[in-house]
């Protein structure tokens, strides 16, 4: 009894499997009935080779089931991780009731390494018919009347967003299907191109920053903003797109973008910020962070192109998420702490990018539908990206602004120093000349001074011893060292650095009047300011001023037959005024001599010193000298 139930069980057993492999009437689909297109959940046998067992020799033999038995569908839309590094195979039936042949398109789902199809002949033969990675869909072409079983090998992306949901499409709906398919993310691809044009404007600034700065922080800079421009325009690309290309951007250059981009990123933070020198602990943060993020992008590659790990894979993506995630929040406590304004800028900058990528990491964690662009995860990772490229720009102006001031401050430093070393030779020079001038007056004194005395005293003898007999010889030597003692002790006055005063000048000039008037039946009166201004007068002035006056006085004594002079010095609004004035019988421009050079000389002296200088008929002579304070 017990044998006879055994073969009982066996032939059940074996009837199942029979039936598994074989294809029933009414699974077999006729395309010239779908009108659109038709999901293929019912009529489509799937196997999962989850122990990486089937071949093309061994597929017959294994175990399909219908989609809608299979042990994924409670997790769809999205495959379960453990199972995205397995093969799935699929047989589908097709039946042809056109007279004519037809073809029908089977878009398996989103997002595909691999899809190979073949066709499955009468005697179980397996004919290979199309690789459909490329474009992301199967073409199946039917006889007029015939059926046909296909078989399909999926190989899935390696990432965790795949969703396999079969369906037929027809051909002459396959163009818009494609197109609807496409154009639903289209805001979010526009907003994908504007923000990668952004990128590509900030590369050619930053290159031009970098080629007249030579900046390190600019040239690791270029190297986050390529990444970006490649991550957010390949991301507008494949908005909406399928096959192999996508398949690879999904499954490993999206990632590898973003992790050396952020590499990248802190490298340029740490000279932006100086760092080293400014943040010791958080440059250590960074280089540490820089090597740990790099390490596991290595272990990443190594898993996904070497392994089946997947599971290890998504750990290891997500753990250098939660690493930049985590350092990123750290930069900004500290940032705050330090209240530095230009790694605020930085800060600020990390914080909206935090901000807005958590809200991109809890869409995808939960799984919403890309329904519209505000439930895209992406959207969101673009808005964080342009409030960190905001404050970016921000902080490189107040940067910019701040190296422009400490330049200027620097270079006017420099100025001050060089036109301090110029001042101090100048002063030594003057000094220097001073003290020759001071030599020479000394000499001049002691020397030219002692034996025009000396002159002068021998003629005054050789006139006592004679008596009271007159010889015009002696009296000429007399009067001519008598005159020249006089000019040599007003050269050594004006040549004396000590007498380089207005006051002393105006006192000398006070003395030489009156004592020139003496005995000559003018009277000389001299009207001088209560107070005069503590202004220095260089001897080149000093001398030019008197030897006018000296030739003024003279004319007056000559020439003028008058009885009275006044020498007046006076403030006037800038600067000062010397007035010489007498009552004589004034001044005949027409008869002057033709070859006479005492006026053309005092106004020549003057315009060298420049003094303004003028002589007129005012009742009598008036000569005037005025010149500004400040030119003294």
């Amino acid at each position: 009894m017990l044998k006879k139930h055994s073969l009982i069980a066996l032939f059940i057993l074996v009837r199942l499997a029979v039936q598994g492999q074989t294809v029933a009437d009414s699974n077999y689909v006729d395309i010239a009935a779908i009108r659109d297109s038709t999901m293929a959940f019912n009529t489509t046998l799937v196997f999962f080779d989850s122990n990486k067992v089937a071949n093309l020799e061994n597929i017959s033999q294994q175990n399909f089931v219908p989609f809608t038995r299979a042990i994924f569908r409670k997790f769809t839309p999205f495959l379960p991780a453990r199972l995205v590094s397995k093969s799935l195979y699929l047989k589908i039936a097709l039946f042809n009731s056109h007279t004519t042949a037809d073809s029908i398109y089977l878009f398996p789902g989103i997002v595909f390494d691999k899809i190979l199809y073949y066709h499955i002949t009468a005697d179980n033969k397996i004919v290979y018919v199309n690789d459909g990675s490329k474009e992301g869909y199967c073409n199946f072409v039917v006889a007029p009347g015939e059926k046909k079983v296909f078989l399909v090998k999926l190989n899935f992306c390696r990432h965790e967003y795949n969703v396999f949901k079969p369906q037929l499409i027809s051909t002459h709906y396959w163009k818009a299907y494609k197109a609807v398919f496409y154009d639903r993310l289209e805001d979010l691809r526009n907003i994908g191109f504007l923000l990668s044009g952004l990128l590509f404007m900030m590369i050619l600034f930053i290159s031009v920053n970098y080629i007249l700065t030579s900046k390190k922080e600019f040239l690791y800079y270029i190297g986050y903003a390529v990444c970006m421009f490649l991550l957010i325009l390949l991301l507008a690309l494949q908005g909406g797109a399928w096959g192999s290309f996508t398949s690879f951007f999904s499954g490993y250059l999206d990632l590898f973008l973003l992790i050396v981009g952020n590499v990248f990123y802190l490298g340029f933070s740490r000279y932006f910020l100086d760092t080293k020198n400014n943040y010791t602990t958080l440059d250590k943060i960074f280089k540490i962070e820089e090597k740990f993020l790099l390490v596991l992008l290595l272990a990443f590659t190594l898993i996904h192109y070497f392994t089946g790990w997947f599971i290890i894979e998504q750990l290891l993506e997500n753990l250098m998420k939660v690493i930049m995630l985590a350092m990123g929040i750290v930069f900004i406590v500290i940032a705050f702490k330090q209240k530095g304004r230009l790694i605020i800028y930085l800060a600020v900058g990390s914080a909206f990018n935090i901000f807005f990528n958590i809200i991109s990491f809890i869409l995808i964690l939960v799984k919403i539908p890309a329904t519209n662009i505000f439930t895209h995860a992406l959207f969101y990772h673009d808005i964080g990206l342009v409030f960190a490229l905001a404050s970016f720009l921000l902080g490189l102006t107040y940067k910019n602004r701040r190296e422009l001031i400490e330049r200027i401050k620097e270079q006017e430093a420099l100025k001050m120093d060089v036109e301090k070393k110029d001042f101090e030779k100048k002063i030594a020079i003057i000094k220097a000349q001073q003290e020759e001038r001071n030599r020479i007056s000394a000499d001049m004194h002691d020397d030219l001074g002692a034996g025009m005395t000396t002159i002068r005293l021998y003629s005054e003898l050789a006139k006592s011893r004679i008596g009271g007999t007159s010889i015009p010889e002696i009296e000429k030597i007399s009067s001519s060292a008598n005159e020249l003692l006089n000019k040599m002790n007003a050269i050594i006055w004006s040549m004396s650095s000590s007498n380089d005063s207005l006051g002393n000048m105006v006192a000398y000039i006070r003395s030489y009047s009156l004592e020139y008037f003496e005995d000559s039946g003018i009277h000389c009166k001299i009207t001088l300011p209560e107070n005069l201004p503590n202004i220095v007068v260089s001897g080149e002035i000093r001398r030019n001023v008197f030897l006018v006056i000296k030739e003024a006085l003279n004319n007056v004594l000559k020439h003028s037959k008058a009885t009275e002079v006044s020498i007046t010095l006076q403030r006037e609004p800038g600067g000062l005024k010397l007035l010489i004035h007498d009552n004589g019988t004034g001044i005949n421009f027409e008869k002057l001599r033709q070859f006479g050079n005492g006026l053309k000389n005092m106004q020549k002296r003057m315009d060298d010193i420049h003094i303004k200088f003028s002589i007129e008929n005012n009742n009598g002579t008036l000569v005037t000298l005025f010149r500004a304070i400040e030119n003294f």
